[in-house]
């Protein structure tokens, strides 16, 4: 049964990604840059990862640059959409294995990957902390996690123009963009989840566009069509599209009238725990001063120094 609280309605991302699968290979740029990204953050580590799960592998394009890498023994791809899933087996075929599975109810044994990796898909999941548990149990002991997610700085644009556009002709605003995740609290949501050593940074990506209607076609095309479950349902009217695209062109066109559209990108990285990784001494434990390590003269505290 659904939960009313839940901020996402599953069954529409779903149903958003199912429809667009079919042709994700000509709306892919975004899910391809990043899984490029990914995958440099990988090289970054000079360890092999035997078992990857490619966890939310859309059309497969994480998959296919993992493809070949040393070490690299399996590459399980799985995807909320059974569509997705399928264009990801026939892209992959012969080096990874592919199936249908939620984010929220991985269908994994504790211990069963060297490294998960997920590319834009956990900012549709509703129980974040849940599914970064998850993650950490099926990865095995000092196993590697590395996400990347749309973060709150994502579309700011496109939504601005949206709410003046519905105030004014609609007498209210409905959540039309995702409220996607802060990079400031990311960090901490690995730390609840019981990972160790955990990093979360973010960058932006930044997309033209010919006008604010061909924005809001291409993420329909990426299945990234809105799917908040407090959304207004049925049709948005004509004029307030119309409006929400003046708004958005006026203020933020280039000179040759194309508009930006700016993704920021969270990313997300952390170890299973195990015995082996370093831990933080304890207060008062360190071998050496600091003051000798900076070359100056240590003062008991509440004193000050001399000039």
């Amino acid at each position: 049964m659904a939960d009313d609280r839940a901020p996402f309605d599953r069954k529409s991302v779903r149903a958003h990604r199912d429809r667009a699968a079919e042709n994700i290979g000509e709306h892919d740029f975004l899910l391809g840059e990043v899984a490029a990204r990914l995958s440099e953050r990988l090289d970054d580590i000079k360890r092999d990862f035997a078992c990857v799960l490619d966890l939310g592998c859309h059309g497969g394009a994480l998959g296919e640059m993992l493809a070949g890498r040393d070490g690299i023994e399996t590459i399980v791809q799985c995807d909320l959409s059974p569509a997705m899933v399928r264009r990801a087996a026939v892209k992959n075929r012969g080096f990874a294995l592919s199936l249908a599975a939620d984010e929220e109810f991985l269908p994994f044994a504790d211990g069963s990957f060297d490294s998960v990796l997920s590319n834009l898909s956990l900012h549709w999941v509703n129980d974040l902390p849940g599914a970064l548990i998850q993650i950490r149990k099926v990865l095995k002991p000092d196993g590697l996690f590395i996400g990347a997610m749309l973060g709150g700085e994502t579309l700011a644009e496109l939504r601005q123009a949206l709410m003046e556009a519905e105030l004014a002709n609609e007498g209210g605003v409905s959540p039309r963009v995702s409220p996607f995740a802060d990079v400031r609290d990311a960090g901490d949501l690995l730390l609840r989840a019981g990972f160790a050593l955990p990093v979360a940074d973010n960058d932006r990506i930044t997309v033209t566009y010919p006008d604010a209607l061909a924005l809001m076609r291409e993420l329909r095309a990426m299945g990234e069509a809105n799917a908040v479950r407090s959304r207004r349902h049925g049709f948005t009217r004509r004029a307030t599209l119309m409006q929400a695209a003046a708004l958005y062109q006026a203020r933020h066109a280039d000179r040759e009238g194309r508009i930006p559209a700016s993704f920021e990108i969270v990313y997300l990285s952390a170890w299973a725990p195990d015995d082996t990784q370093p831990k933080a001494l304890r207060p008062g434990s360190a071998s050496r001063r600091l003051a000798d390590a900076l070359a100056t003269e240590e003062h008991p505290a509440g004193d000050k120094a001399k000039p």
